[in-house]
């Protein structure tokens, strides 16, 4: 009996890990009995601002040669100004600073983000599983236009978070930083919930000697190279890696290889103020989350180079 594909939106602000994650999506969705297949792609600011993001999206399109959607979403934070984007890691371009040039790009497909993920869910209920690798502010809105879809999403799945170290404050993750309103909101809504903090990611390392081999294996290989220099430096100033972490990948190997990750079941808050604005941490209330708290990083990077050989 073949198992039908899982149906994934990809909420995401590209973003160089983006880019592999996209990557990994299209591989899966290419294979003779495919597990995922990508609806649509929904753009949020954070790892540049919503233009940036957008065309960031429409080029990877492009260049991968995507038939899903994209529908442009929110450009700041529910309640805060948007912070500046990081541009001494993912470039001035979002993309590692690779070369961006080709065929005009169309605009964006009509319909605002946060309108078509309800639409989407409620069009094929129990069917959709949301992926968010960016910050959580269109599933925000999603819920806030339209509660009753918390009971029609497969699952949501979520890099974010951090329950050792942060990487934009001792404490927080830059997605959960960049809204932490919008991740209470939506960590705190009745729907199933898988989270891939750094605890999990940070493990999850494509050394540079694993994308210099890439590299010799085709298009794909050379494209993951390329676009991953200048973020393997960023590491290698700010962390002392020969690599860089797969984040966003890692959450969607989580959906296709479970196996791989630890995981505890528990109610997760999000602290809303003080020196620890976006710290995610362990709650008594609200529903349990799948948190990954560690994973098998040298397997995940493995089944990463496998998939897009």
């Amino acid at each position: 009996m073949t198992t039908a594909p899982r149906l994934v939106i990809l909420d995401t602000d590209p973003g160089v890990d983006d880019a592999l994650a996209l990557l990994y999506l299209r591989a899966r969705s290419q294979r003779e009995r495919p597990d995922l297949r990508l609806l649509a792609i929904t753009t949020v600011f954070g790892n540049a601002d919503i233009e940036t993001t957008t065309r960031n999206a429409l080029w990877l399109r492009q260049r991968l040669g995507l038939e899903a959607p994209v529908h442009k979403g929110a450009a700041k934070p529910l309640n805060r100004p948007r912070g500046r984007p990081p541009v001494h890691v993912h470039g001035e371009n979002g993309l590692g600073d690779i070369d961006l040039s080709g065929p005009v790009l169309p605009a964006a497909d009509p319909g605002v983000a946060h309108e078509r993920i309800v639409d989407l869910v409620r069009a094929l209920p129990g069917q959709v599983t949301i992926v968010g690798i960016g910050p959580l502010t269109n599933l925000a809105l999603a819920l806030r236009a339209a509660p009753d879809i918390a009971s029609l999403v497969a699952e949501v799945v979520i890099m974010g978070g951090a329950f050792a170290r942060g990487n934009v404050t001792p404490f927080a993750e830059a997605n959960i930083h960049n809204d932490p309103e919008a991740a209470a909101e939506v960590l705190a809504a009745p729907w199933a919930i898988t989270l891939a903090p750094l605890d999990a990611t940070l493990p999850c390392v494509l050394t540079d000697a694993t994308a210099r081999a890439m590299a010799e294996t085709g298009d794909t290989g050379r494209f993951v190279h390329d676009l991953t220099r200048g973020y393997a430096a960023t590491y290698a100033r700010h962390e002392g890696l020969e690599g860089c972490v797969l984040h966003d990948v890692a959450a969607l190997i989580r959906l296709t290889d479970p196996e791989l990750f630890e995981v505890r079941s528990a109610p997760v808050s999000v602290t809303l103020d003080g020196d620890r604005l976006g710290q995610t941490t362990w709650s008594e209330h609200g529903p349990a989350r799948q948190v990954c708290l560690n994973a098998n990083g040298a397997e995940v990077v493995r089944r990463f180079q496998r998939t897009l050989a």
